[in-house]
């Protein structure tokens, strides 16, 4: 079901959708009065959701909609900054994706628009919906008094070598929220490849920077990787890593999408394969398609310790299934282990040999 305040982009997506014959398109409407009472009378599988519309705003209608009754939405919102926190906020409540207002005067553009809305409601018919819950760390851990996060034992890091890197898409961004707010400010450096608009990157980094001990920002061009730091891909550019000398640098690219993403896990994880071999750390979490898989393979190959998230704990589990089932998952682990699981592998030569404490290994 569709809920849009604009009569002409109603139209729009129903076209769209109903261009695929395995959707049917129940019904579209205006606001989110209108919406409750259509989804108690049609019982739709997903729904596409404004995020600014009149009597009652999208977000506030979600967050009614998780309580109630969950199910699988995807925002559409424009591609501002006030757009981007909103948006950022409905993932957080709960929302599996999101998606750009269409650029109906534009015609190359509605149909690459139209092929993403397809894959993107498919995958959201098959997401994973949650209450909303704060990761907690593997009980095998030792907690500090009051805190939430666990005490990790303080190994040396060859921190200048130590390289992570992380790929994610559909419900990425809570799932690097989580991830981030469980790793220590001693971390190496962490490099993030999210598929996002550049109009929700920069926003995106902020509020990670807010709830981590690590510092995170979003990557620039050339800026020096260090230890403590974590580096997210602008939306509209491939981030790779660079060797220059002894230290490591973020590379800025705006070569073509690929896997029809920019940034591209592929890209990155390939660049950390070449450039930090066995010294990496790979880990793929939540996300549609398979981006990021053969990259994840190459940083194996190249003797990297790999891990991805598990499928009960993801939103979709598309690009971590692929990742296994192409043999390039060394650990499979729910979301809560993998921060634990990224800190020993860094930790030591050995470790990147036999998988952690309690951490299954992919056959």
């Amino acid at each position: 079901m569709i809920v849009d305040d604009s009569a002409l982009v109603r139209r729009l997506l129903t076209d769209m959708l109903s261009s695929d014959r395995s959707i049917e398109v129940l019904g579209a409407v205006g606001d989110a009065y209108a919406a409750r009472e259509k989804i108690k009378a049609l019982n739709p599988d997903v729904l596409t959701l404004d995020v600014e519309m009149p009597k009652m705003d999208g977000y506030t209608f979600l967050r009614n909609l998780m309580r109630l009754r969950p199910m699988p939405v995807i925002m559409v919102s424009s591609l501002t900054e006030h757009g981007a926190s909103i948006t950022l906020d409905a993932l957080a409540a709960g929302a599996v994706d999101y998606l750009p207002k269409p650029k109906i005067d534009i015609a190359p553009t509605l149909a690459l628009y139209r092929d993403e809305l397809i894959l993107k409601v498919h995958a959201a018919a098959a997401a994973r919906v949650r209450p909303v819950a704060t990761c907690m760390p593997p009980a095998t851990e030792h907690f500090e008094p009051g805190s939430a996060q666990p005490t990790f034992p303080r190994p040396h890091f060859r921190s200048t070598e130590r390289i992570v890197a992380v790929g994610a898409s559909t419900g990425g961004t809570e799932a690097v929220k989580e991830l981030l707010m469980t790793l220590p400010s001693d971390m190496p450096g962490v490099l993030i490849a999210q598929h996002i608009p550049k109009a929700f990157s920069t926003q995106f980094a902020k509020r990670m920077n807010a709830c981590s001990r690590m510092s995170v920002c979003e990557a620039e061009d050339g800026q020096q990787i260090l230890p403590g730091h974590a580096y997210i891909a602008p939306g509209d550019r491939h981030l790779l890593l660079e060797r220059d000398g002894s230290r490591y640098t973020c590379r800025l690219d705006d070569g073509e999408p690929v896997n029809r993403h920019r940034p591209a896990v592929d890209v990155l994880f390939h660049s950390v394969a070449q450039q930090a071999g066995a010294n990496a750390v790979g880990v793929i979490l939540t996300g549609m398609g398979k981006d990021g898989a053969l990259g994840l393979l190459e940083m194996r190959r190249a003797g990297a310790p790999t891990i991805v998230q598990d499928e009960a704990t993801s939103v979709v589990w598309g690009m971590p299934g692929e990742a296994v089932a192409i043999g390039a998952a060394l650990h499979v682990l729910p979301l809560c282990s993998i921060g634990a699981a990224i800190y020993r592998l860094a930790a030591s030569d050995a470790a990147a040999l036999k998988p952690a404490t309690g951490v299954p290994l992919t056959r």
